[in-house]
């Protein structure tokens, strides 16, 4: 499968890595030749039809802080190389932008008009355009994965989807964003608002935007997705009635305390959708600690279950990527 590649930062640099790892397995396990074709970063781009050397070129990107010094004579990035080059698969990585969700929706939606298929791990297209996206995908008969989107390397969509198919979820709840669970952790343990925030930053927890993370945006994103894709619906970021954690103080810490509950950002799906701090009480499977997720599917029969699970990180959320084409490569061969 002929791959581009859209960002090259620290989650698609780990997932050259795995590719470069474990090449002989993918074959031998999936029939599965994945070729990175093209890719391109914000400063430059590099192209072979017949395969990127991913050694060279992550040495490239980390002697030079991009891909462009690959070779002496790069070709646009962007929609141009989407347009320039015979491939399979598109793989969206770049920032997501929760504004208008550029570039990344205009890379999806040219890949999916040239006949690609699609994995995401941004989330800004997914949570401004999810309803528009799929029509457009079944329209031009391509498949979408964003398995990374929700929980980075935790199967939380899969799990949903699959492990409860047969099941009717109900609702839903979880803590779906890993810096902001961190900070609320430390205030229990006795920080002001303003040290956990300082001390997230000083462990590269928080987003570059702060407010993505403080302002409950991700965790939002990430409930859009989750709402679209396991309950059915079609609802994007100006559905969810949303609060974030800066109000946060020590009083409030406090009287949870003395209820035996914590404090925690909360994403749910129960007739509304809502993102806000709420109280969890501490022996519910759902008030996990530290930079953890975790979220809590009700079905009409078989009760309420938690999954729990590490929700970032490059490493993780280049195996979901993984998945998901080897999730393609199945479901085009049974065609």
């Amino acid at each position: 499968m002929r791959i581009i590649l859209c960002g090259f930062g620290v989650v698609a640099q780990s997932f050259a890595k795995l590719l470069e790892s474990r090449t002989a397995e993918l074959y031998t396990k999936y029939g599965l030749k994945p070729r990175i074709v093209g890719v391109f970063d914000s400063k430059g781009s590099a192209t072979d039809s017949s395969g990127l050397n991913l050694n060279k070129l992550l040495s490239v990107k980390k002697k030079y802080g991009t891909v462009g010094n690959y070779q002496k004579n790069s070709e646009k990035g962007g929609v141009n190389m989407i347009h320039s080059i015979d491939a399979d698969v598109l793989i969206e990585t770049t920032a997501s932008n929760y504004k208008d969700a550029e570039p990344g929706l205009s890379h999806i939606t040219a890949a999916m008009k040239a006949g690609l298929h699609i994995i995401s791990v941004n989330k800004g297209p997914l949570a401004l355009a999810f309803p528009s996206l799929m029509e457009l995908a079944s329209y031009n008969q391509v498949l979408m994965r964003f398995s990374g989107t929700v929980g980075g390397g935790t199967p939380i969509l899969d799990y949903a989807k699959n492990s409860l198919s047969g099941e009717r979820i109900v609702s839903f709840q979880g803590i779906l964003n890993g810096t902001t669970n961190y900070i609320l952790s430390n205030m229990h343990s006795g920080m002001s608002f303003e040290t956990a925030l300082t001390d997230a930053k000083k462990r590269g927890y928080v987003e570059a935007d702060e407010s993505l993370d403080l302002d409950g945006l991700d965790a939002a994103a990430k409930l859009v997705i989750l709402a679209n894709w396991i309950m059915g619906m079609k609802v994007t970021m100006p559905d969810i009635k949303l609060t974030g954690i800066r109000k946060v103080n020590d009083e409030i810490i406090k009287n949870a305390e003395k209820n035996a509950t914590a404090t925690k950002l909360i994403a749910s799906c129960n007739g509304g959708l809502e993102v806000s701090p709420k109280q969890i009480p501490i022996n519910d499977p759902l008030c996990v600690n530290g930079t953890l997720n975790a979220i809590s599917f009700t079905s009409e029969h078989s009760g309420t279950q938690t999954i729990i699970g590490r929700g970032a990180g490059g490493t993780e959320t280049a195996s979901s990527i993984l998945r998901d084409l080897i999730d393609i490569r199945k479901e085009i061969s049974r065609f």
